[in-house]
C-alpha cells in the first residue's frame, strides 16, 4: 500500500469503478441542457471559427474539387473528418448540432477519464467529483462545449490518453495501445496536443524509472508510447505538404500585431496568466498550484502512486499560446482554456491527497468558491463576449448577402476560406453551398483565378479590414489589374463584393 503525503494510507479503487461513470452520465445531460439553452440564445454559431469549423467539415465532400485534399493544412483534421458525413446534411450543417454533438460527448468523455485517473491516483470519490464540477460548470468551459469549437475534442483526447496510460502502468492495460492511439487523436486535433503528448511520454518515463524500472527498459516503454502520436504528426505533415506544397504552415494566417508581447517571453507569460484568472477566478487557480505540490510529495515519497504526475502533462498545453505571443499572435482568451481543464484536474488531485475527512469540506469550499467568481450560464463569460467579436461586421455583410441573393446568376464566387469561411456557413441559409465558391483548396483552379480572375468567375467578395485584408485583398493591392473586368457593387461589415461587368 502507498500512503499520502502526511502518511495516511490510500485505498485503491476496485478495477471495474463505477464512481467515473456516475460522474460523466449526470455531465452529459447537463451538458446537453447547456448546449440546447446556448443554441436557443443565438450563441452556438457566434464565434467565427466555430462556422468555419463546419465548412471546413462540408466541403471535403461539397466542393469544386472535393477529396481528401480538402481536409487542410492549417487545421488538424480529426475533427473535420468526424464531422464530415453529417454536415452534409443541410440541417445539421446550418445548425452545427452534430459538431455541437461531437463536443458534448467528448467533455462527457474528458470527464470520465480525468475521474478514473483521480480515483486510480488518490482512491478519493470527492476529489473526482469536485474536479468534473469545477471543469464542467466554468462558464466558459460549457459554453464551449456547447459549439462545434475543436477544444471539448482536445480535452476527451488528452484526458483519456492519462487515463489510459495510469492503467497501463499499473497493468491494467497489457500494452500502451489504448494511450497511445488516444495521443495519436489528441495531436490530430488541436496544436496544444503536440507539447501535451511529449509531456505524457515524459512523465510516462519518469514513473517508471521511479517505480525501480531500468533507464533502458523505461526508455524503450516510452518509446513504444511516442510511436503513435509520432505516425499521426508525421501523416499531418505528410498531407501538408502534398496539399499546401509546404510540410509545416507557420506563418500567413495572423497579423503580428501583439507589439507587447512579441520577443518578449516575460510579457507573454503574463498575459496567458492574466487570461486565466479570468477564466477562472483565483481558487481554480490556487488550487491548481496546491495540487501540483501535493502530487510532487506523492512521487517523492510513493512509488505506487507516483503515476499521478501525469495529471502535471496537461500544463504543457500553455507553451502553445506562449510560443505564438512571442510571435506577436494577437492575444485570445480562448486559448487558456486548456489551462482550465489542467487546473480542474489538479484541483481534484489537491482535493484527493488531502485527508479524507478534511476532503468533502475542501472539495465543497474550493467548488463553491470557484462557481461564485465564474458561475455557469453567465452571458458575460470572457469566453463568450471574446466569440461576439464579429457579430458588428455579420450585421453589416448583410448588405452583401442581400445583393448576392437578389442578383445570383450561379456564377462561382471566389472567396478565400481563410477569411472568410464563417461567412460562407452564413449564406447557406440563403441556399448557397460549398461547390458555388472558388477558395484556396481548389489548387490550381484558384491559382488560375488569381492571374485571370474574369475567366473563371463572375463573383469575388474581399475581406478588406480583418488581420489586414485576406489573400484577395492583397493581389488586388499588388496588383490593380486582379480586378480588371469587375465592378463593386456591395460592400458592410469588412467585405466588399465584386460582380464581373459583362
Amino acid at each position: 500500500m502507498s500512503t499520502r503525503p502526511h502518511g495516511r494510507e490510500i485505498v485503491p479503487p476496485p478495477t471495474r469503478d463505477r464512481i467515473p461513470f456516475l460522474i460523466s452520465f449526470p455531465s452529459l445531460i447537463a451538458g446537453a441542457i447547456a448546449a440546447l439553452y446556448y443554441s436557443a440564445a443565438g450563441l452556438a454559431l457566434a464565434h467565427y471559427d466555430a462556422r468555419a469549423h463546419l465548412v471546413v467539415a462540408r466541403r471535403i465532400i461539397d466542393s469544386l474539387t472535393p477529396g481528401w485534399q480538402q481536409v487542410g493544412a492549417v487545421w488538424l483534421p480529426l475533427p473535420h473528418l468526424l464531422n464530415m458525413v453529417p454536415v452534409q446534411i443541410d440541417w445539421l450543417y446550418r445548425t452545427g448540432a452534430s459538431a455541437i454533438a461531437i463536443s458534448v460527448v467528448s467533455m462527457a468523455a474528458a470527464i470520465w477519464s480525468m475521474s478514473d485517473v483521480l480515483r486510480r491516483t488518490t482512491g478519493s470519490a470527492a476529489g473526482a467529483i469536485a474536479a468534473a464540477v469545477l471543469l464542467l460548470l466554468n462558464p466558459n468551459v460549457l459554453y464551449l462545449q456547447s459549439t462545434p469549437m475543436t477544444e471539448p475534442l482536445l480535452f476527451a483526447t488528452i484526458m483519456l490518453s492519462i487515463a489510459f496510460a495510469a492503467r497501463w502502468l499499473d497493468d491494467v492495460e497489457p500494452s500502451p495501445k489504448a494511450a497511445g492511439s488516444a495521443l495519436a487523436a489528441a495531436c490530430l486535433t488541436r496544436y496544444e496536443g503536440w507539447p501535451v503528448a511529449a509531456a505524457i511520454v515524459g512523465v510516462t518515463v519518469v514513473v517508471l524509472i521511479r517505480r525501480g524500472t531500468p533507464i533502458v527498459m523505461a526508455l524503450r516503454a516510452g518509446a513504444r508510447l511516442a510511436v503513435y502520436p509520432v505516425i499521426a504528426i508525421v501523416l499531418f505533415l505528410v498531407n501538408s505538404r502534398w496539399t499546401v506544397g509546404s510540410w509545416f504552415v507557420s506563418s500567413g494566417f495572423f497579423v503580428a500585431e501583439n507589439v507587447e508581447a512579441a520577443g518578449h517571453p516575460l510579457v507573454a507569460w503574463d498575459q496567458l496568466r492574466e487570461g486565466l484568472y479570468r477564466l477562472s477566478g483565483t481558487a481554480l487557480v490556487w488550487s491548481g498550484y496546491a495540487g501540483v505540490v501535493l502530487i510532487a510529495i506523492t512521487c517523492v515519497r510513493s512509488r505506487s502512486r507516483a503515476h499521478a504526475a501525469l495529471l502535471l502533462a496537461p500544463i504543457a498545453a500553455a507553451a502553445l499560446p506562449l510560443s505564438a505571443y512571442v510571435q506577436g499572435h494577437p492575444f485570445r482568451i480562448r486559448y487558456d482554456v486548456p489551462l482550465v481543464a489542467a487546473c480542474a484536474a489538479l484541483a481534484g488531485a489537491a482535493i484527493g491527497l488531502l485527508w479524507t475527512r478534511v476532503q468533502p469540506v475542501a472539495a465543497a469550499v474550493v467548488v463553491s468558491i470557484a462557481l461564485i467568481q465564474a458561475h455557469p450560464l453567465d452571458r458575460n463569460a470572457p469566453l463568450i463576449v471574446e466569440s461576439q467579436r464579429d457579430a458588428a461586421n455579420r450585421k453589416g455583410r448583410e448588405a452583401v448577402t442581400a445583393y448576392l441573393v437578389q442578383h445570383r446568376d450561379r456564377q462561382t464566387i471566389m472567396m478565400s476560406m481563410g477569411s472568410l469561411g464563417h461567412y460562407m456557413h452564413d449564406l447557406s441559409a440563403h441556399g448557397f453551398a460549398i461547390h458555388d465558391f472558388l477558395h484556396e483548396g481548389n489548387g490550381d483552379i484558384w491559382n488560375f483565378a488569381i492571374t485571370d480572375a474574369k475567366a473563371v468567375v463572375g463573383w469575388i467578395a474581399i475581406e478588406e479590414k480583418a488581420e489586414g485584408g485576406d489573400a484577395l485583398h492583397l493581389e488586388a493591392k499588388r496588383h490593380p489589374a486582379f480586378l480588371d473586368g469587375f465592378i463593386r457593387v456591395a460592400e458592410g461589415g469588412g467585405v466588399a463584393l465584386y460582380r464581373r461587368s459583362d
